[in-house]
Formats: C-alpha cells, structure tokens, sequence
C-alpha cells in the first residue's frame, strides 16, 4: 500500500487529497479538504495560511509520496505567479519531512484518469469519483483534482509493482507490455539526459 498526497496548488484554493494505492491499482480516498484564502489577505498571510494547511495535512496522514501539478503555462501571469508560489510551499513542506515530491502536468493526470489528455474537468471528476468508488467526485474540482494527482502517481510510477518501482529495483515482473514500454522510454530519456 501506497499512501499518496495529491495537491492542487493554488493561492485561493488549493486542494488537498490523501489516497492510498494498492499493488493491484485498487485506490482508495482516505481524506480531502481544500485550503482557501482570500484575495483581500496579503501575499505573505495567503502563504502562510497554505504553510499551516499543508503542514497539518502532512502531519495528520504521514504520506508516502508528494504528487503536485506541474506549472507550465498559463495566459495570466499572476495566476501562475500564486500557483507557483503555492506549489513552493507545499514542496517544502514535504521536502523538511523527507517525503518524495513528484510533478505531474494536467495533460499527464488527464490522460491517466480517462484515457485522454484532453478530457475536460467534468470527465475528470466522474472518473475520479469511479476509480475511487465514491457517489460523486469531491467538491469542489480543486479537490477532485488533487484526488486524480494522488491516482495519477500511484498507478504511473509509485505504487510496488508499477513500472516506475520496477525501473527502479531493474526488474519487470507483473508488467504489462505497455507499462514495460514506457518504463523503458522513461528510463532512456533519463539516461540521455545525464549525458548532457
């Protein structure tokens, strides 16, 4: 069993969800919540609300794993401005821990939750509230988003048995030829990389 912390970084919402992972993929969500702030606090006081939300979070369910969505682009440049500067916070906090930090673009989560990198929120939550076996996805999407964080790495590179855990202990055993593939490339990719 894998316990996974997925977040939804964000500086008037940010969301919270811890899941666990079996071997087997089966995932179950444990606790959600969002951490909010107002746009009338300043800068200083938002993040430090983000610091106390996460550090308690961290403390209460002792994960794991750290699954946060990568920042890579957005139209509005304050938007990614607080994103980031909210993505730091939690990376912090997880790093004085010890707990493993990984990022996951939103194409990457879309695309390991419904198949498809384009799928759009609503197909999202359903997915999420499927795989996790709830009624409805959590509320509001900031939540559900960080429940598909928290699935995403689980099944794409956490969990015993996952490709990613494979890779890493250099064996293969249990995997699909799809899931060896990828575990191939990415290690390919992480080689050229050291390379350069």
């Amino acid at each position: 069993m894998l316990r996974v912390v997925g977040v939804d970084p964000g500086l008037t919402r940010c969301g919270l969800a811890v899941v666990d992972v079996e071997p087997n993929r089966r995932a179950t969500l444990i606790d959600v919540t969002v951490v909010g702030t107002s746009a009338e606090e300043s800068l200083d006081q938002r993040l430090l609300a983000i610091a106390h939300g996460i550090d308690a979070w961290l403390d209460r369910h002792r994960p794991d794993a750290l699954a946060v969505e990568r920042v890579f682009s957005h139209t509005n440049v304050s938007t990614v401005m607080g994103t980031a500067q909210a993505s730091g916070i939690v990376i912090a906090a997880a790093a004085r821990r010890g707990i493993a930090v990984a990022l996951h673009t939103p194409t990457e989560v879309k695309a390991a939750v419904t198949g498809s990198g384009q799928a759009d929120k609503a197909a999202v939550g359903r997915m999420v509230a499927k795989i996790l076996r709830l009624d409805a996805p959590p509320k509001p999407a900031d939540a559900a988003d960080a429940a598909a964080l928290a699935i995403t790495h689980g099944w794409r590179g956490a969990a015993p048995g996952s490709h990613a855990s494979a890779t890493r202990t250099g064996g293969s055993s249990g995997l699909t030829a799809a899931q060896r593939a990828w575990a191939e490339a990415e290690a390919a990719a992480r080689h050229g990389s050291r390379r350069r």
